[in-house]
């Protein structure tokens, strides 16, 4: 990166009585940093400091870091004032730099240098920032293991391999009289069937590391007075949804989010699945079936009395959803306890039977079972994968065929699409909108 241009914000703000630090990033970093301590900086030594205005007047005493470049975390001269962290100290620091030349960062701007100048690939800078924001020690581990470039690596190791297929397919097109088998083609279906089955075995790991980030969307459907607001507010810990004997107390959409062994999961309740001539009933029903779309589970709420009737009245709407989990609700009013098929679970909402199980069962579907080399990942990876994966499948079938034009451009979708996982891309408008998602000071 040859821009010069130097930046600074506020890193950390700890409050009244901590330390807050003020970044900066550049070609003037030293001499900005100097000019506030009034002393020279000597690479990578913590210094005692002064920290005064442009009038000489003293702001603050604390402590100077500098780090020359290439050898800091954005590639660049980084000076680092750590101070008391009052927030009108830290401003007024900030005021003082960009007053000596520097300009205020943008949200991620320090990432994204560094992601520029070659310190982190984009799966790394993401990582950052998901383990900034992990709001359990599991998805910091997780996020902590993506930044050390575990998932990056398995990425790497991948793309080298296409990179080999498509080579392989390449020449053999120069020599398209002869039969494919004579120009290794057993060797390249192998390792292109190999390649198949890595992608597929890190998308399985990905979409893990997803809900390790992000949860898992939870969506509670049933008939009506099955229960789904009961379980909902025992899910919740607290009466989060209005409970009556009446079906079709539910009308609109009620999320709820919970932690169950600090994994997030978004709840969220809707309207008993029916035929209904009440309008706004009929609404609640159609939301429902709406948000299905974008459940990565649907908890089916039926009363264990009559299961077989919630299990047709839900049927239809299932359809696509990539989870389902059944519950018997209420099985308090019943004795023995029912059959149960398609492993669900026999739940009471009323007196918390089976709820242990259930927050098990859940667990497991947020991918807390992964393990210590579980990564964190991002939705858009996981789609780089799935687009990966079909571009191998689609090579595979063409080169059955000898179609190896075909191939050759299946083979080249997939390394791209492994390609912009890292960061290996021209789309500066994907760049922005990732790092746009960081904190100012990072």
């Amino acid at each position: 990166m040859t821009d010069t241009d130097t930046i600074v914000a506020i890193a950390t703000a700890a409050g009244t009585g901590g330390v807050g630090i003020v970044r900066l990033s550049g070609s003037r970093a030293k001499a900005i940093g100097e000019a506030l301590c009034g002393k020279p900086l000597r690479v990578r030594v913590a210094q005692y400091a002064r920290f005064s205005d442009a009038r000489g007047e003293p702001l603050d005493d604390g402590i100077t870091l500098y780090f020359a470049a290439p050898a800091s975390f954005t590639g660049e001269d980084v000076v680092e004032l750590q101070a008391h962290g009052g927030p009108v100290l830290l401003r007024e620091l900030v005021a003082q730099c960009i007053g000596r030349g520097a300009r205020q960062a943008l949200p991620g701007e320090f990432s994204q240098r560094a992601f520029l100048n070659g310190k982190l690939d984009l799966a790394q800078a993401e990582a950052l920032a998901d383990l900034i924001a992990a709001a359990d020690l599991r998805a910091a581990r997780a996020a902590r293991r993506s930044l050390d470039g575990v998932f990056s690596r398995q990425i790497e190791t991948l793309m080298a391999q296409v990179l080999a297929l498509r080579v392989h397919v390449e020449a053999a097109i120069d020599f398209a009289d002869e039969p494919l088998e004579t120009l290794g083609g057993r060797q390249l279906r192998d390792n292109l069937q190999r390649a198949c089955t890595q992608v597929s075995e890190l998308l399985a790991a990905a979409v893990r590391g997803q809900k390790l980030r992000d949860g898992l969307h939870v969506v509670l459907v049933g008939p009506p007075n099955a229960g789904k607001s009961s379980l909902l507010n025992a899910l919740a810990g607290h009466d989060r949804a209005i409970v009556t004997d009446i079906p079709g107390t539910t009308r609109d959409l009620l999320q709820e989010t919970v932690r169950i062994d600090g994994v997030e999961l978004t709840l969220v309740d809707t309207a008993g699945l029916r035929v209904s001539v009440d309008r706004i009933e009929a609404e609640g029903i159609r939301r429902a079936h709406a948000e299905l779309a974008h459940a990565d589970l649907a908890l089916v709420v039926l009363d264990a009395r009559d299961p077989e009737t919630g299990r047709r009245a839900v049927a239809e709407a299932l359809n696509g959803v990539p989870a389902v989990l059944w519950l018997h609700n209420k099985v308090d009013l019943l004795s023995p306890a029912p059959t149960l098929v398609d492993d669900a679970l026999a739940v009471s909402a009323r007196t918390g039977a089976g709820l242990s199980q259930l927050h098990a069962r859940l667990l497991a579907l947020a991918g807390n079972g992964t393990g210590d080399g579980a990564f964190s990942a991002r939705s858009r990876h996981v789609d780089a994968l799935e687009a990966a994966r079909d571009g191998l499948l689609q090579a595979a079938q063409e080169l059955q065929h000898e179609r190896l034009e075909l191939a050759a451009e299946a083979l080249a979708r997939a390394h791209a699409a492994l390609g912009s996982i890292g960061g290996t891309i021209d789309a500066d408008g994907l760049l922005g909108h990732i790092f746009s998602t960081f904190c100012i000071g990072k």
